[in-house]
This record gives C-alpha cells, structure tokens and sequence, in this order.
C-alpha cells in the first residue's frame, strides 16, 4: 500500500512529501466508513521509508528494511484526516540515527478548511529499528 503521490524534496537530513490518497473512499485504512487522525503515522512512516532508501541510493549502499518500533509524544489536532481537503504535506526530519536504529520527528499538515493556510495535524517522533538488526528467534 504506498500512500505517497509525490516527494517535494529531500536531503540527508529531510523529506517533505505530498498525498490525496486521504479522500479516497476505498482507502485501505478507513474504519467504519472514517479515516483516522493516527493513520497519519503510517503516513509519515512511509516519507521516512522513502527517505531512507533516497538516502541509500544517493549514497550508492544497499536499502535498509525496517519497521516502526515506537512513536512518542504524539499530538493529534484533529480526530480524523479523510475528511481534510486538498492535499496532505508529509515531512519528516532524521534527528539520530546509528547502525540498529534511526529516529525522525514527523509531521503532517493539512488545510482543514478550504483555502485555508496549512496547519500540523498529526505530529510526534518515530524510532525505525532497521531489519537487519533484529535478531531472529528460530
């Protein structure tokens, strides 16, 4: 499921990307006919895949797989985002990082009324724990 239309820009350190896919009514994530605020995380979880393996193939190494290990201090502005128009702006920032983890604080915005100045939706900080860190239990 790859919820992103578009990166905006990106460096080392940042991303900032742009979805629609919030309003459509088949959305893999809805319940009950509704679009959650904390689906912006998967939102955000994917510009900071998406980062990492930018970054990666910037600097000619392989992508890392991994996986969502924790969010923290998470502030939702709003209690759904299907119900957002326009587009959602997903930005995420690398703050730490070593070889078995990477952190990122994210963001997402959104006009909550047409025409409206964009305003942060969903915020917090993530920690990614990279797949080839994780020991397997075989």
């Amino acid at each position: 499921m790859c919820l992103l239309d578009e990166v905006l820009d990106w460096d080392p350190v940042h991303i900032r990307c742009r979805s629609a896919s919030h309003a459509a009514p088949d959305h893999a994530l809805r319940a009950r006919g509704r679009l959650g605020a904390a689906c912006g995380i998967e939102y955000a979880a994917q510009a900071m895949a998406l980062h990492g393996a930018l970054v990666a193939s910037d600097q000619e190494s392989a992508a890392r797989g991994g996986f969502l290990a924790s969010v923290r201090g998470v502030r939702f502005a709003v209690l759904r985002i299907d119900d957002v128009p326009g587009d959602l702006i997903c930005a995420a920032t690398r703050v730490a990082g070593d070889r078995d983890t990477v952190v990122y604080d994210f963001r997402v915005a959104g006009a909550t009324t047409p025409g409206a100045d964009f305003q942060t939706l969903v915020s917090g900080r993530a920690t990614i724990a990279l797949q080839d860190s994780v020991r397997s239990h075989s």
